[in-house]
């Protein structure tokens, strides 16, 4: 494909998503968003529901809205089956808002208005709780026709590097389904948790999930894959939502794809997925040769067998450390690459 049609087809690519996302602006008060959030006029979705912010950061929203700082959007979908308000971003700033004008908020750890530490809304003089309470922020509501997976794409964009939800987080929230129920229980399988071990602070951010998500996206196929992993993840998990409905006992062959590989990967495999004995991570990349490597290995050779001194062989070449080096890990081509290097590494061997 040459420079002109890749443009072109760049553009196609541009307008078909920029259909997805349609929206108008607004202004609200903070008495009014208050007041709406505490009769549940807006709601909250599930992959937000669940990350709460400290009193101390909370406090320090409370006092950029005090001293006029430009405080954010705040992203909204309009539920036509409902007509209330989804918020897509910013569940927190306008609970947040809620509880101070509740007088449920104690300010602590300001530094900027440190006098008002140990202090409340109610606490304020009237003239002051007034001019607060007419302190605007503006809304984007984005239109019923906007699909989930633009929605939540927006809420990944606009918190990248924020201590909110990652992706695999996100997508246990959103959704919701049996074969999203499938990958939470492979996620605890006790050979799988000791092959790939995660931090405490991974197991929160559902690392292992995310681990068997992506097995079973890329055994499945990467028809759709654009060098961007979250999205692809996202769409396979909704679809397989739906295929797992209409035929449960997918689940079966699934579970078995999955414990044949784990279990060859015991065998064959000194340190499982791990780099060194006393590692307490799972490098993603490492993971993904291995696992998806011995998958496909496994299913041109149901009976493969390998020793763990020529696995130790394979995973000690330069070429497979430059097969799952960092440098753009997501790319289709380094993907399909540690892959397919593991994949022929193993069947030469045996």
């Amino acid at each position: 494909m040459d420079n002109e049609d890749r443009l072109k087809e760049a553009e196609l690519q541009l307008q078909s998503y920029s259909k997805k996302i349609d929206f108008y602006t607004s202004e609200y008060t903070i008495e009014i968003l208050a007041k709406k959030v505490a009769e549940n006029e807006y709601t909250v979705p599930d992959y937000q529901r669940e990350f709460t912010w400290d009193t101390p950061r909370k406090s320090k929203f409370i006092e950029s809205i005090l001293i006029g700082l430009p405080i954010p959007f705040v992203f909204f979908w309009m539920n036509g089956e409902t007509g209330k308000l989804e918020i897509v971003d910013g569940s927190q700033r306008l609970r947040t808002i809620e509880e101070y004008l509740g007088g449920r908020l104690t300010l602590e750890s300001l530094e900027r208005l440190d006098l008002l530490n140990g202090t409340t809304f109610n606490d304020l003089p009237l003239s002051r709780r007034r001019k607060i309470l007419n302190i605007s922020i503006r809304g984007i509501i984005l239109s019923e026709n906007t699909d989930m997976e633009a929605r939540v794409d927006l809420f990944e964009r606009i918190n990248t590097g924020s201590k909110v939800a990652n992706p695999a987080e996100v997508r246990r929230g959103a959704l919701r389904g049996k074969f999203m129920d499938f990958v939470n229980r492979l996620a605890m399988n006790e050979l799988f948790v000791k092959l790939a071990p995660i931090s405490s602070k991974q197991k929160k951010e559902r690392e292992a999930e995310e681990l068997v998500a992506r097995f079973f996206a890329y055994s499945d196929g990467l028809d759709g894959y654009k060098d961007d992993v979250s999205p692809f993840i996202f769409r396979y998990i909704k679809k397989m939502n739906n295929v797992f409905e209409e035929n449960p006992e997918l689940e079966v062959e699934y579970e078995k794809r999955f414990q044949r590989m784990i279990e060859f990967v015991d065998r064959s495999f000194e340190l499982g997925f791990r780099k060194t004995s006393g590692a307490k991570t799972t490098p993603r990349a490492r993971y993904e040769s291995i696992a998806l490597g011995s998958h496909f290995a496994l299913e041109e050779k149901p009976d493969l067998s390998v020793d763990i001194q020529t696995t130790n062989s394979i995973l000690g070449r330069d070429q497979f450390k430059k097969e799952v080096s960092s440098d753009g890990a997501n790319a289709r081509r380094k993907l399909t690459g540690r892959i397919d290097y593991m994949r022929d590494a193993l069947l030469e061997e045996a």
